[in-house]
């Protein structure tokens, strides 16, 4: 019972920072929407039974079982996932929409902060990306957009990148222009 009231208020700040971030880039119903699916029982009492508080359940399931069908239900609901935009059967993959893909950021920019906490550094974010980004699967574009998103972010700060200037700006110089 400790767990689902735990995991309860790690999601309910997860979603309320998105919400902050994406305000900020001018995405007012995607930050509201932002991981709804989260609280359905595939998702959530998954996440229970695994709660760590540092890091995702989805590893803890993984490791327990060899999968997670709370990620497998929640990358096939929530475009705002790269993996939602990854067909195994495209040489290339396809290019996810500009709102998705700044909901993206301030995702996974939430997510540090909500699971490094105070220990959180504005080059945590860099860092896992280009940890995580080794050999996936995803449009070489939006590759390059997430990575200089996340560069800007180690260098200047969260406050220069988010905004709707600043977004337009980088989806249009490497998505839409290359």
């Amino acid at each position: 019972m400790k767990n689902f009231f735990k995991h309860l208020h790690l999601v309910n700040k997860h979603r309320f920072l998105v919400f902050i971030h994406c305000c900020k880039c001018g995405l007012f119903w995607r930050g509201l929407v932002h991981d709804l699916s989260k609280y359905s029982p595939v998702e959530f009492f998954e996440s229970v039974k695994f709660y760590y508080g540092t890091h995702s359940p989805i590893i803890e399931a993984r490791k327990s079982i060899g999968y997670s069908k709370a990620w497998l239900h929640h990358k096939g609901r929530n475009k705002h996932h790269i993996e939602y935009w990854c067909d195994s059967e495209l040489e290339v993959q396809p290019i996810m929409p500009y709102q998705y893909a700044v909901e993206c950021v301030c995702d996974k920019l939430a997510a540090s902060k909500t699971y490094l906490g105070k220990n959180y550094t504005p080059t945590d974010l860099l860092t896992y990306w280009l940890k995580w980004d080794i050999d996936r699967s995803m449009n070489p574009k939006i590759r390059e957009f997430f990575t200089n998103v996340f560069k800007d972010i180690a260098n200047n700060g969260e406050k220069y990148i988010l905004n709707k200037k600043y977004m337009k700006k980088m989806y249009y110089e490497y998505v839409l222009k290359k």
